[in-house]
Order: C-alpha cells, then structure tokens, then sequence
C-alpha cells in the first residue's frame, strides 16, 4: 500500500469516529420520535348496497264491506188528533210550481177560466214578501150548479239583527154558491134567490225568537183577526179574534217546561129591521205542561184548563213516545183534549150550503188512543192509530124542512166514537211519492139523534207525486168513501151512496219559462153526493199554461 491510499483510509475512519463523538454528545431530555415518509394512502373499501324496488300491489277482486250509520230521513212529529167533522170535499189541483213569479192560467169544460199567480220579493235573507191571487168560475151540467172563488193577499216575513221573525199577512177573498140543490127540481127560483156569497177579510201577525234567550225561554205571540159576511138579506156578521202566547223554558237538553194562554173570541150578529139577533161565543185556555225527551222516550204531560161563556172544563194533554235505538218504531200512547171552534165562517168552510145558524157553540173533544209509527230502509213509512174519542155538543147539518136547499145546523150532546187512522208511504227525495191512508169512524153512541148527520164512517186516500224525467211531472189522487148519512123531512134517516173519486194530471216543461199542464178529474164521471142534494161535477178536465218570471 503506498502512502497515498493509507492517508485515505485514516482519513474516512477519522470521520466516522468525529460522527460517533458527536451524536452521543446530543441533548439526551428530548423525546424520542420515528417520522416515516410514504406515498401509500389506505382507503376502506365501498360497502355493498341494498336496493329497494318497490313492487306494485296485487290486485283485490273482493267488494269492500263498507257500514254508515245514516239516521232515517222521516220527520217524526208529536202525534195530534185528527178532527171529526164534516169536512167539505177538497177541490182537485195540481202541486203548486217551484218557481216564485208565475202567472198560471188554464180553461176546461167545467172551470172557466182558472187564473193563479204568485210573486215574491226581497233578499231572501232577512226579508220576504209575497203576492198572491186567484180566480176560477165553475159551471156543471145541473141548472145553478155553479160557484167561483176570487181571492187576493200578501204575507211578509222581517228577521231583525236581534234574532227575531216577524210574520204578517193580510188578503181579502170571495166566494159565491148557488143553492141548486132543491127538490123537487121543478121548483123555480130565480138567480138572486139562490146566489150565497162569503166573504172574508183576514190579518195575521206573529213573532218568535229564533235562538233561546240567555234564560233558555223560546215565544212565539201570535194575533189572527177577521171579518166574515154574507150577502143575504138579513145579512150575518162574524168577527173573529185569536190571541195566542205560548212560552216554552228549557232546562239542559231533556227538560223543558210549556205555557200557553189563549183567548179565542167572537162575535156574531144579525141585524135587519125587526130581526135582532147577537151571541158571543169566547173561548179562554191555559195550557201547562212538563215535557221530557231523550233519545228513546218523549213525555208530554199537563192539563187545559178552559172557560167557554162561564162555564169551566178541564182537559187532559197526556202524551208518551217510546221509539227503539234504530228509531224505526215508536209506540204512541196518549189522553187528550181540545176544542172545535164554533162559529159562522168556519162552518160555512165545512158546508158552504148552509144556512145561517142560530146559535154558536164549541164542540170539546176528548181522546183515549194507543198507536205505533216507524220507517223501514230509510224510505218506507207506517203509521196506525185506535182511539176512543168522545165529542160534547159536536155540530151536524141537516137539510132543511122546506126544500132541503140549505143546511141548518144543530148540536147533539154527546157522541162517541171509535177511530182507526192507517196510514202508508214510500219516498225517494222529491222525485217520488206515494201514500195511502184510511180513516174509520164506528159511532157507538149518538145522544139526541138517531144518527152521525154528514159525518163519513169510512175513508180512504190515496195519493202519487212521480217525477219522471227531469222535465216531466205526474200526480193522481183517488178518494173514496161510504156515504154519510142524512136526515129526511119526516125525521128518518137515509144514506148516500159510496164515492169513488180518481183523478190524474201532468206538467211538463217546454222552455225556461212555460210549463204546459193537464188534470183530470172524477175520471169515472161518478157523480156523488157529499152532502145531501148536492151531486158533484162530473168528470172534467182543465189545462193551460205557467209562465215564470224566473230565468234560471
């Protein structure tokens, strides 16, 4: 080794032993640590996912069963007795049209000419107001068998801020007869001599609340006024006059406390030269009462107490209604009382061929009954009642002894019946209707004379409102009974024969505003007799035309 390569080998051993030195002289207090450099960077790997495909439903073939619990659709009112009277027979016509403004005139063979109209006013919100009037003339085949009937009014309805109605009506209407029921036909009159004309001024006014007072007091006041004349010559005057102020006071929802005060007044009179006649016929009542009602039981207990012309009756007012939880039968139970009004224009609405009375009385009627009513699948409806009734100083007419033209009118004491009331119907909203009813009558007792004068023992109706199309109406009525009976000159007893009465009608529409329209009536030509002497019109037929105000 020359001296050149062993100075290089001393020289790099002089440097590794000064490096050695060097790091053991380090500061030996600091921590130790280890820095790793490096291009690797772990990453985690992606986690599988689970998809959700939402998969369509199976098909469901079954019908759902699906159960409401509708209530029926029938208005069940608090049972009221039917009056027993001679009830006069109802002139055929058609269900009056649904528009407000109309003009409805027609002609037939029997009723020449027959004009209707009818118009309303207001905003229909708070106030309305009605114009009415009508007129027909009717001539039969019979001399003098003819009548007509002319009438006018108004009537108006106000709702004030505080929660009140107020009703008001007032009309004036004119009704003549002739007395063409004489016998023997061969008798001559004249027109004058058998012409008997009513007529009636009327006014009507009452108010209600139409919520509860803060004390739970509901009133209803009412006031009726009328005047009723004919046009005989020694003319009969009646003035009518009926106060009525009923209170009802609720105590929660099942209680309910009623007053009532009626005075019911009149005044007929006749007054020609040496004929001077007047008599006061007054009614005054007082009718207080409990009611409880709940779901399933309606009580109506109280009393009536009555004074007519001084003298003092008291009358029951008992009623009871037990209905099931599905309110689809009611058991009726009751004992009641009230009184027939008597006086000159009523009696002349029941038989227009009567002659003026010679005196007033109220007949007060009395009523044991038993009943049921109820509904079956919301559109069927039933109804049966059996009561024992009991009439004190009931009027009947008679003919007279002369002729037999005219009908005087006389009192029995007592008369005691037995009534049936039946009655039917099936409804489907107001495109159809049909009900059927039948009222039996068994007169067990009648006091003074020998028979129920003119009042009928056996009746049935039957009644159809059909709405074919939507611009197509249909409607019959059928009304038969067995003849009532009457009293000869002599003093025996005859009987009518049985009535049997159809009629039919249609109205159609042709544009928004005309109807055409047709009835028929007595399709049979059966020509009865309601009264006594009196054959009614045989089979006619009216038709004409509607017009309305109305666009919509």
């Amino acid at each position: 080794m020359n001296n050149r390569s062993l100075f290089k080998v001393v020289a790099i051993s002089a440097c590794f032993m000064g490096a050695g030195i060097a790091s053991m002289a380090q500061d030996t207090t600091r921590r130790k640590t280890i820095d790793i450099t490096s291009t690797f960077k772990p990453v985690l790997r992606d986690a599988a996912k689970i998809n959700f495909n939402a998969a369509p439903p199976l098909v469901d073939t079954s019908r759902p069963l699906l159960k409401y619990n509708i209530p029926v659709q029938n208005l069940y009112f608090t049972y009221q007795p039917a009056e027993l009277k001679p009830v006069a027979l109802s002139m055929d016509s058609l269900t009056g049209w649904q528009y407000s403004n109309f003009i409805k005139v027609g002609i037939g063979n029997v009723h020449q000419p027959y004009v209707k109209a009818g118009f309303s006013f207001g905003d229909n919100k708070n106030s309305f107001f009605n114009v009415f009037a009508n007129y027909y003339n009717s001539k039969g085949d019979k001399e003098f068998q003819k009548n007509s009937l002319a009438s006018v009014g108004a009537a108006g309805t106000y709702k004030t801020s505080q929660n009140l109605e107020w009703n008001g009506s007032i009309g004036f209407s004119s009704d003549d007869y002739y007395l063409y029921g004489f016998r023997p036909e061969t008798l001559v009159f004249s027109k004058k001599d058998l012409r008997q004309r009513f007529q009636t001024i009327e006014a009507k006014v009452h108010f209600r609340n139409l919520e509860p007072t803060e004390f739970g007091l509901n009133y209803h006041p009412s006031l009726r006024v009328s005047v009723f004349g004919d046009n005989h010559d020694i003319k009969g005057r009646e003035a009518n006059t009926v106060l009525n102020l009923p209170l009802e006071k609720t105590f929660g929802d099942e209680f309910a406390f009623k007053l009532g005060v009626t005075a019911d007044l009149t005044n007929y009179r006749i007054d020609s030269g040496s004929r001077k006649f007047t008599d006061n016929n007054n009614l005054y009542q007082v009718a207080a009462a409990l009611q409880y009602k709940t779901a399933n039981l309606y009580i109506h207990g109280g009393v009536i107490p009555s004074w007519q012309n001084n003298r003092f009756n008291l009358l029951p007012n008992i009623m009871a209604d037990i209905t099931t939880n599905d309110k689809q039968l009611t058991l009726q139970l009751g004992w009641i009382g009230h009184y027939l009004k008597g006086s000159y224009q009523r009696f002349a609405s029941i038989n227009p061929w009567i002659a003026q009375p010679d005196s007033l009385m109220n007949t007060r009627v009395q009523e044991l009954y038993f009943g049921f009513k109820g509904s079956v699948a919301g559109h069927f409806s039933y109804s049966a009642k059996l009561g024992l009734q009991k009439f004190t100083d009931m009027a009947l007419f008679v003919n007279d002894t002369t002729d037999g033209k005219t009908f005087k009118t006389i009192y029995d004491p007592q008369i005691n019946a037995v009534n049936l009331h039946t009655e039917i119907g099936y409804n489907i909203g107001e495109k159809f209707n049909a009900t059927a009813a039948v009222n039996y009558n068994w007169f067990t007792k009648v006091t003074r004379e020998n028979k129920a004068w003119g009042l009928i023992p056996i009746e049935l109706n039957l009644g159809l409102r059909w709405q074919i199309m939507k611009d197509l109406w249909f409607n019959t009525d059928l009304w038969a009974w067995d003849g009532p009976r009457y009293r000869f000159k002599n003093g025996d007893d005859g009987k009518n024969d049985p009535a049997f009465d159809l009629n039919a009608g249609a109205e159609f529409r042709i544009t928004k505003n005309f109807n055409l329209w047709l009835q028929m009536n007595n399709l049979f030509n059966n020509k009865y007799e309601r009264w006594n002497q009196y054959q009614v019109f045989g089979f006619n037929i009216l038709g004409g035309i509607t017009y309305s105000f109305n666009t919509k």
